[in-house]
């Protein structure tokens, strides 16, 4: 019997992520994904520092970047010193990716589906950002393990599912589309991502609630909102909704 493909297997998947890689690879992909306004250049200067700082990025570390899209993160990781494998599925951003400022030494490009992608381990760290929600997450995330030396960190930046705004775009099938999300994508809610990388054999795990500031914030309101954030991000119960979650774990040694 002839197996039955549904909308979310593998194959499936995949083929969405490229069709959609091509789709913001026609427009300018660092404004379709919020990076490229006033708020979201901070937003993402912000984000690319936590992940290299979670995953201790520095001169002599060896890094497996996941999903690298355009490679905006690309090049904040590499400013780092580390040197880094860059992973994504799609040709077309990839194509862009390169085109960057990047040192061909600092980075060395794969086009690939990260769950077929062979690449030699062992890593010091496994990085990305927004990039866990698009794929097979724990096969994904179990490869990642996998691919750590001993004491490697994980460091990802992600989507809330708690966050108001997130739950509705991540749900709702015609404002997803009109967001230029992918098909398949979703958010994580930190307690059940948790248990997930627990179960999965990671140790040292913090999932922390993190962005208040909207893209679409205007130049003179963004002060105002980064301090506004900041106070809401340490308070309980409304640090629950930030747009974002920081996700730090490691490889036991």
């Amino acid at each position: 019997m002839m197996p039955v493909m549904t909308e979310t297997s593998p194959t499936t998947r995949a083929a969405h992520e490229i069709e959609h890689g091509k789709k913001l690879a026609a427009g300018d992909p660092d404004l379709i994904w919020g990076w490229g306004t006033p708020a979201g250049k901070l937003r993402a200067a912000r984000r690319g520092e936590l992940i290299a700082k979670g995953a201790q990025l520095a001169p002599g570390v060896r890094a497996l970047e996941v999903g690298c899209g355009s490679g905006l993160f690309t090049e904040i990781f590499a400013t780092t010193g580390a040197t880094i494998v860059a992973v994504d599925i799609s040709p077309e951003l990839l194509e862009r990716a390169r085109a960057r400022d990047i040192p061909a030494d600092r980075v060395t490009f794969l086009e690939k589906r990260f769950e077929d992608c062979t690449v030699n381990g062992p890593f010091d760290a496994v990085i990305g950002s927004s990039i866990l929600h698009h794929l097979e997450q724990r096969q994904a995330i179990a490869q990642m393990f996998q691919l750590l030396r001993p004491g490697g960190k994980f460091s990802f930046a992600e989507p809330n599912m708690l966050n108001p705004q997130i739950a509705v775009q991540k749900n709702v099938g015609w404002i997803k589309e009109k967001l230029g999300d992918s098909p398949d994508e979703t958010a994580f809610v930190r307690w059940k991502l948790a248990r997930m990388l627990r179960e999965i054999g990671f140790v040292d795990i913090r999932l922390t609630p993190f962005d208040w500031l909207h893209p679409a914030t205007p130049r003179p309101l963004i002060p105002a909102v980064r301090s506004i954030g900041k106070v809401l991000e340490i308070l309980p119960g409304l640090r629950e909704f930030s747009g974002s979650l920081h996700i730090l774990a490691t490889r036991p040694a």
